[in-house]
């Protein structure tokens, strides 16, 4: 595929034609409702690619700058700057009417949304656009994807890096590149939709600090409370139910907001109340004390055991590890679960002994194959065929797929003509019973592979060397770009007994930050978002981050196809790990991938395990009641 010039007229990209604000802000921290904006620049285009203006400006965010060895930006040097609150109407003008862009949009939008609720002003943004997630898709043959490489890629100029006007200056180029780049591949673009985030539960707020202890078990007749129980409370207390949580949770206890299988004691007044957590408790067994005892009981709590002295030993070099530990699926109804296969380990080998690999080798390997056509059971065993001759399962079009299967049904398939017009191999069902491969046009010639995990498949994450970036580690989900039902994915923080800490260890669209910022949802657009998981800063009681999907309303993920993960350090860093699930038939739910502790590290299994019912269904196998 031919390289895109970054030049600027895009009047004749009839799809691709919108008026763009670009935008680019440096931050005292990677929070948004804790910390705060210290510069902004913001470049508009209009609809022929051509700049119609342009502002900066440095901020006094009246805090500590944070960062400045990345920024540059000393307190001394934004003393004198204006408050944001003074510059916000311009900004907004701006942004009124326009596409926003950004690389890595949604950590600029929400910084900028954070900013806006503080000022008391709306955010005049309906729609933004990500090119990262655009040359996720574009899937250019570079190392990785970020905004410095991509500018060397498209031939766009960068002068000064970290510089919020230089960097919207150079984001204006790699957009006009990426956007011919997408309009080559007839790729739709990842627009999310923005609504207004003015409401009580986008302002900032202090995080919840998780209990320091293991749960100990339940409650025993006449026995003590213990730390690291998880107690909950329902019904009408004579004492403030604040009050309750707060001495319970100084007390060393886990004071969780719902009920499940792993809940120590029940705190009510009345023993027959009707409320969820009362029925749950009573279906679950959980002991049910009332409030007097619970007062008398916190007088005496006995010491617990420390998350801290939980993990695993690691095992000395050249020994034998420790078995696996079996993986913890939530306690749910009716589950369609496959059957259980061996753990594959790609980067660290099997626990029998075989010789270690690097990663799987085939003729495919290096290979993206893209299947159209076929029946849902066809082009599963395609796709499996593939992954199982070292190759990657592609389910979009872009600048990595290297070759095209097509099964029956594939000839009417709306991409087959712009995959002919660029050349690429095409080959039937046969093809892959001993595939023989030719360098095809605009392969990604010698960019270094991600692993290609099949399900079940493991692979260590790396350690790293310091306190940096390669501790926030990510897992993208994606899907067909075709699909007409809606799809969420979310996270679960799970402790030692596969339960979350707290209802707000649970992740997803309404809730996309756990307390610290530790585990984010990002909206990468309409099939595709991003789980992103910082591993220095979970605390020590956060045993596994389980990602899984769920479809909104009556479809299945039979009808949406096969889900593409890839995980790798940061958003923008190549990805180490990647997969292609196609486990599900008529399941509304799927668990995509765990990233879970393994002595003094981490690693990422691919899981690919579905289940019929819905989201809410699945929540509560993990502790948290919520609704279907």
């Amino acid at each position: 595929m031919s390289l895109a010039s970054a030049a600027s007229d895009l009047s004749e990209l009839r799809d691709y034609v919108f008026e763009w604000a670009l935008v680019d802000v440096e931050t005292s921290g990677l929070v948004p409702r804790r910390d705060r904006v210290l510069s902004v620049a913001v470049v508009t285009l209009g609809a022929d690619g051509e700049q119609t203006g342009e502002f900066s400006t440095l901020l006094n965010p009246g805090c500590d700058p944070g960062p400045v060895h990345v920024h540059g930006l000393t307190a001394e040097r934004l003393r004198g700057a204006p408050a944001f609150e003074q510059v916000a109407g311009r900004i907004g003008a701006l942004l009124e009417g326009r596409v926003l862009v950004a690389h890595n949009a949604q950590f600029d939008y929400d910084f900028l949304a954070h900013e806006f609720t503080r000022a008391r002003l709306r955010l005049p943004v309906a729609r933004r656009l990500c090119t990262l997630a655009l040359n996720r898709r574009v899937d250019p043959p570079t190392d990785d994807l970020k905004l410095g490489t991509l500018a060397a890629h498209y031939g766009v100029p960068q002068l000064k890096a970290h510089d919020a006007l230089d960097d919207t200056r150079v984001l204006a180029g790699v957009l006009r590149a990426s956007l011919r780049e997408a309009a080559q591949l007839d790729l739709p673009l990842p627009l999310v939709a923005c609504p207004p985030r003015q409401d009580a539960q986008f302002a900032p707020k202090p995080p919840k600090t998780p209990c320091a202890f293991r749960n100990p078990g339940r409650l025993t007749a006449g026995g003590p409370l213990v730390q690291g129980m998880k107690v909950a409370v329902t019904g009408e207390t004579r004492t403030a139910r604040a009050d309750l949580v707060l001495r319970g949770v100084a007390a060393g206890l886990n004071m969780m907001g719902s009920v499940s299988g792993h809940t120590s004691a029940l705190v009510t007044n009345d023993p027959a109340a009707n409320s969820a957590k009362a029925r749950r408790a009573r279906t679950e067994g959980v002991p049910v004390i009332d409030e007097s005892a619970f007062l008398r009981l916190l007088g005496d709590v006995r010491p617990g055991t420390a998350h801290e002295g939980t993990a695993a030993p690691v095992p000395a070099p050249g020994a034998a590890p420790a078995p696996e530990p079996a993986t913890a699926l939530p306690a749910v109804p009716t589950p369609r679960a496959p059957e259980p296969e061996p753990e594959q380990d790609e980067a660290a080998g099997a626990q029998s002994g075989r010789k270690r690999t690097a990663k799987p080798r085939g003729p495919l390997t290096g290979r993206r194959v893209l299947v159209l056509g076929g029946t849902h059971p066809e082009a599963v065993a395609a796709r499996t065929r593939v992954v199982e001759l070292g190759g990657a399962a592609a389910i979009n079009l872009s600048a990595g797929v290297t070759d095209v299967v097509v099964l029956d049904g594939g000839r009417t398939d709306r991409r087959l003509p712009r995959i002919t017009a660029l050349l690429l191999p095409t080959h039937d069902a046969a093809w892959l019973v001993a595939p023989v491969v030719t360098e095809a046009p605009g392969a990604a010639g010698g960019r270094a592979a991600a692993h290609v995990l099949p399900r079940g498949g493991v692979v260590d994450l790396p350690l790293p060397k310091g306190r940096g970036a390669e501790h926030r580690w990510t897992v993208t989900a994606s899907w067909a770009q075709q699909t007409a039902c809606e799809i969420d994915v979310v996270a679960f923080v799970l402790d030692e007994d596969g339960q979350v800490s707290f209802d707000e260890d649970f992740v997803f669209y309404g809730a996309p930050e756990n307390p610290g910022g530790t585990v984010r949802l990002l909206s990468d657009g309409p099939t595709e978002q991003t789980v992103s998981v910082d591993l220095a800063t979970l605390p020590p009681s956060a045993r596994k981050v389980v990602v899984a999907a769920a479809i909104d309303g009556s479809p299945a993920f039979g009808e949406v196809g096969a889900l593409h993960i890839v995980s790798g350090p940061g958003t923008s860093a190549a990805a180490l790990a990647q997969a292609t699930l196609d486990a599900a038939t008529t399941e509304r739910t799927m668990l995509l991938a765990e990233i879970y502790r393994r002595g003094q590290s981490w690693r990422l299994r691919a899981v690919g395990q579905g289940y019929d019912h819905g989201l809410g269904a699945l929540a509560r196998g993990y502790g948290v009641d919520v609704d279907d």
